[in-house]
Formats: structure tokens, sequence, C-alpha cells
């Protein structure tokens, strides 16, 4: 029986996490959360971890009351998710939103583990550090986002110099088509509303801006070791081809599917294993037609700011991305309108000097760096 530890397990990732361990018989050994408690009480009572943690401490004596019956260690904070990340266990699940992930995903790689990665900002921000870690301890990561768990698919049986470049589909999200002037005075409300994608509110805020398109370019370069010129943003409105790969010889691979999460998490949780998942068939003549178009850069400026932060390299994609998390939080709270996330993206990779990304400690500084800078210029 497979063992995991899962951090983000009451998110929407999470919970199709724990979908996939009831229906192949997974055994779950710690389970995080943010804040639901309630959620959380429900998933420690059915899946008898040893260890639960809440991540906002305020609501540690709520869990705490809540699981006194129960014969199971709780934790809170920073320090539970890293305890979470280093339980023995087969696979460490990230499944969390934010730079959050960087710390405990370093925990567990030194305690040995391999990662199951559904937490872009882990590469985004901290990914030379995570890789050359990976290396160090001979470990795996197992992508679970849909367009790396397709290349990774799409690599097997190949020897990677024999690859051309990567194709990074994108869905083009509410606004695909749409110019800056139609896009003024866009509501939260508006931008949560995806065409194919069931997410949480952050990922869904960033693929309206693209960021999510941008954020998974960086993750790309570094799982699979490529220059950011050999990765190519394709959109393809459907999300039927979730990427593909194109290798010396011209050949194209593309790994294909109904837009549902569990596939890509089911292949991480069991890899090698192909077995039946819990969704949909794919039917190509029900969907008729399949559409391709070039991403718009111009209007979509948190994209075009991610590929320009990865080939300026240091700390500037953990800049961008803390500060489109800050800005994204502001947009929410109706405090900052939607384009102003994609300024404050630009303004960022113009206004900051080349910072390092060699140790966790440089990733901090700039992620509160990048932090203050929203918070001085809204």
């Amino acid at each position: 029986m497979k063992t995991i530890s899962l951090i983000g397990s009451t998110g929407s990732i999470g919970v199709q996490t724990l979908d996939v361990c009831r229906q192949h018989n997974i055994k779950v050994a710690a389970l995080a959360a943010h804040r639901n408690v309630k959620l959380l009480e429900e998933q420690a009572r059915e899946f008898n971890p040893k260890l639960v943690c809440i991540y906002d401490e305020g609501l540690y004596s709520d869990l705490r009351d809540r699981l006194s019956d129960v014969s199971v260690k709780i934790l809170c904070g920073m320090e539970g998710l890293c305890e979470n990340a280093a339980m023995d266990a087969d696979l460490f699940v990230n499944s969390v939103v934010g730079m959050v992930g960087l710390l405990p995903t370093l925990t567990a790689i030194e305690h040995g583990r391999d990662i199951a990665l559904a937490n872009k900002e882990t590469l985004v921000a901290g990914g030379h550090l995570v890789m050359s870690a990976v290396e160090r301890k001979g470990l795996k990561i197992y992508p679970i986002d849909s367009e790396h768990s397709a290349i990774f698919q799409c690599l097997q049986g190949n020897r990677r110099e024999q690859l051309n470049k990567i194709i990074l589909t994108a869905s083009g999200g509410p606004f695909f088509g749409k110019k800056k002037t139609e896009l003024k005075n866009v509501t939260p409300e508006q931008a949560l509303k995806h065409p194919n994608w069931s997410m949480g509110n952050k990922i869904t805020i960033d693929s309206a801006t693209l960021m999510n398109k941008g954020l998974e370019f960086i993750e790309a370069k570094w799982l699979f070791e490529v220059a950011p010129e050999n990765i190519e943003i394709v959109v393809n409105r459907e999300s039927v081809i979730h990427s593909a790969v194109e290798y010396k010889d011209f050949s194209v691979l593309a790994q294909m599917g109904v837009p549902d999460m569990k596939i890509p998490i089911q292949y991480a949780l069991l890899y090698p294993e192909r077995v039946e998942c819990d969704v949909k068939p794919l039917s190509l003549t029900d969907y008729g037609t399949l559409t391709f178009a070039k991403p718009d850069l111009e209007t979509f400026d948190c994209l075009a700011g991610c590929i320009e932060a990865i080939k300026l390299g240091g700390a500037y994609p953990c800049i961008v991305n803390a500060v489109n998390e800050e800005a994204v939080g502001l947009f929410m709270s109706r405090k900052i309108p939607f384009l102003k996330i994609g300024e404050l993206v630009q303004a960022a990779l113009r206004d900051f000097p080349k910072m390092p990304a060699e140790s966790y400690e440089d990733i901090k500084n700039a992620e509160l760096a990048a932090r203050e800078y929203v918070k001085d210029n809204t």
C-alpha cells in the first residue's frame, strides 16, 4: 500500500487527491490545510492520519478541540507544514497555493521524499534550489499540473536530448480575445468564471490574467531543463490538448483528455501505473473541432512579465510571483482594478535591481521586498 503526506488537503487539488486515495486504497500519513477547520476535521476522521496541521495559527485551538477524541498529533503554522513534509511516506503531495509551499518541499526533499507537485510557486521562486536538491538526493518530482503532467507523459520512452521544444497549452481564460480597453472594469466575479476548469480563487484569477501560464512557463523551464526560447505557448480554448512536445525530427507528441484534474493527480500518485480513473472518457467527435491561437502578450502583460523574469534570472521570477500574489489579494478585495495586477508585475521588473536566489534566505528577502513594493505602490 502506497502512503502519502499531503498539504493543501482542503483545496481543490487536495480534495481530488483524497478522492484518488479512496479509489486506489492509498494511505494518508499526514494532512494539512490553510484554514478550513471543518473539512480538515472530517478528512482526519476519515483517513486517520498520524498528523494534521492547520496553517492559520489562530485556528489551532479550534482544530484541537474538534479532534480531542482522536489519537492524532495536531500542529499549526509553517512548523506544522514542514513536519508534515518530513513524515515517513512514499510521496509528499504539495497542493498549497503560493510561496508558502517552498520550504515544506525543500524539507521533504532533505528527508528523502519524492514529490508530487501542484504548487507551481515552489519552482517559480526556488527552481534552482529545489532541482539541485532533488538531483543531489536522487529523488523524483512528479508534476500534477495538467500541462506539466502532459509534458512528462509525452517524454516517456524517449531520450531528453532528442527534445526540440515544449508546446505549453493554455485555455486563454475567460477574457480570451479581449483588449486592455475592454478589461478596465473587470470585477472579481467576472474573473472567477473560468470556461473549462474548476479551481481555487487565486489560480482562477491567475488564469484570467494569464499569470498562471507565465508561472507554468517558468516551472517548465526547471522541471524539464529547457531554455525559455524552447518553450512555445499555444492557446487551445477547449483544454483538450494539455500540452505537447516536439522532437528533433519535428514529430509532435501530445497528451489529450477531458479537462479533469483527477487524471494528472492519479498519474502522479500511481506512476508508472495506468489504471481506471473516475473521469469521463474523451470523445473527439463530441468536440468536433479544436482551435489554436497565439497568446496576446501585450494585453496579458503578466504572462509577458513571467517570460521576461525567467530570462533575466536571479530572483526576478520570485519577485514577479510575490508581486502577483499581493496584487491578486488586493484585486479580490476590490482595492485595485484588474489591469493593475499586470502593471505592478511589469513595474517591478523595471524597478528592482538583480538580486540573488542562491539560498532560501535570498528568496525570502526577495519575496518580502516584492510584497513591500506592492504596498508602497498601491
